[in-house]
């Protein structure tokens, strides 16, 4: 036993700068999710608006969006782990206006709205510095692995952000959940600098491109690699579909007499509760043999089930097996994406690559939210107010406010599902499990 043991602690000890980074950031991942959840509901109780609400998103991913493409090449270029430490850091003053805002009597929704750009707009450095210093800490045998532990602590947050947020909220005050985020925010920090060396990669070393020419290298390398655009241009139409559900659920469950905030957490735990488990599963089953069909089918399991039942169920158990069959699938979609991005960028280029990944992928994010927050407000919630009692539609949908957002979710379904329908047979796509992988 004790052999077996030592054994085992020698193989993952090449993992604990890795580890160490994971755990730390993800704890501070978690107060950051709990500001956000509680952020929603204190803006939508100030606005009664689904739009209102889905501009929080809006202002955070417009400068992800937008900026994404030149920072990249900026962290391909600068120090990986001050680069995650200067941003970290402004990130958290970010939280502590909105707490200092609160305690003066002060706090607005706009305040939010121009802080969440702040806050976008270091996560747009942040986020591929942190994906490239992972790949530096990974030893390559370990990707597979480390995917799933990835995926793990992001469902794990999913449960905890909200219980956790709920609980706060209902024994302390925000002001509490505000605390707490900067509490993680700084044990976080404290790790990365102190505890955490991060090697050198060859972009930084090198330096001698200019940041127009670093961007347009990754852009240059999407366009003469096919299969990995046309799976971010896929992850595109679903991040838009995605996006107009996340503006739809805060407004039909906390406006529907059967919901209100505990609802809310509920549906979000159980969301939590189904990427755990399916985080579990990827870390157990062996690679699979076409990655491409898990991550086509994973998305379409998940298209077609969550938003039709909570378009057609009225009840808080409906709601949360929705959310399970929907959030299921989502972990091993993420986890094999993740190990064909890795193994088929070389390390050298992901930085730019992701970048542009994320400029094309997720430029729908805030897309979707607007889309989702105005059909709410001015097209689905009117065209219910002004059905008659026992029309198709009432018996559908419900009536009183929310049931407008509940229409809504069986639109998306319909409009979730076709892409996977006609991405799953992109030949460019399916080519992808034909190419030789930069990873042994």
């Amino acid at each position: 036993m004790k052999t077996n043991f030592k054994s085992k602690f020698q193989t993952l000890k090449p993992l604990r700068p890795f580890l160490l980074l994971w755990s730390t950031q993800s704890l501070s991942a978690l107060g950051s999710g709990m500001t956000s959840f509680a952020l929603v509901i204190w803006a939508f109780e100030q606005s009664g608006s689904a739009l209102s609400t889905s501009l929080l998103s809006i202002a955070s991913y417009a400068p992800y969006v937008l900026l994404s493409i030149f920072a990249g090449a900026l962290s391909d270029r600068w120090n990986k782990k001050a680069t995650m430490l200067v941003c970290d850091t402004l990130a958290a003053c970010t939280t502590a206006a909105v707490l200092v805002l609160l305690l003066t009597g002060n706090l607005a929704v706009w305040h939010l709205y121009l802080l969440n750009a702040l806050n976008g707009l270091m996560n747009t450095v942040q986020q591929p510095a942190s994906e490239v210093a992972s790949t530096l800490l990974i030893p390559p045998e370990h990707l597979q692995r480390t995917s799933g532990l990835r995926s793990f602590s992001n469902s794990l947050n999913s449960i905890l952000t909200p219980i956790l947020a709920t609980a706060l909220l209902a024994f302390g005050s925000i002001h509490t959940v505000l605390l707490v985020d900067l509490v993680t925010f700084a044990t976080a920090f404290c790790t990365l600098l102190f505890g955490i060396h991060i090697p050198e990669s060859a972009a930084e070393s090198r330096q001698r491109e200019s940041v127009l020419t670093s961007a347009k290298s990754g852009l240059h390398y999407l366009s003469e690699n096919r299969g990995i655009l046309d799976l971010i241009l896929f992850l595109s139409t679903i991040n838009f579909t995605a996006s107009i559900y996340n503006a739809a659920l805060p407004a039909m469950v906390l406006s529907v007499p059967n919901g209100g905030e505990m609802a809310l957490g509920a549906v979000n735990t159980c969301a939590g509760l189904a990427m755990l488990v399916g985080s579990l599963i990827v870390s157990l089953l062996p690679a699979p043999k076409s990655r491409v069909r898990v991550i086509c089918n994973a998305l379409l399991l998940s298209m077609s089930t969550e938003n039709f039942i909570l378009a057609l169920g009225h009840s808080l158990p409906l709601w949360c097996i929705g959310a399970v069959l929907g959030w299921l699938p989502i972990p091993l979609m993420s986890a094999n994406l993740d190990v064909l991005f890795r193994t088929h960028i070389p390390v050298e280029m992901q930085g730019r690559v992701y970048s542009a990944r994320n400029t094309l992928q997720f430029f729908t994010i805030p897309l979707g939210y607007f889309t989702g927050g105005f059909l709410v407000d001015y097209i689905f919630e009117p065209l219910m107010a002004a059905q008659e009692s026992g029309s198709l539609l009432t018996v559908l949908f419900g009536t009183g406010k929310g049931s407008g957002a509940a229409f809504l979710f069986l639109i998306i379904g319909f409009v979730g599902v076709l892409p996977c329908l006609i991405f799953r047979r992109d030949r460019h796509i399916l080519n992808l499990e034909k190419t030789k992988s930069i990873v042994p």
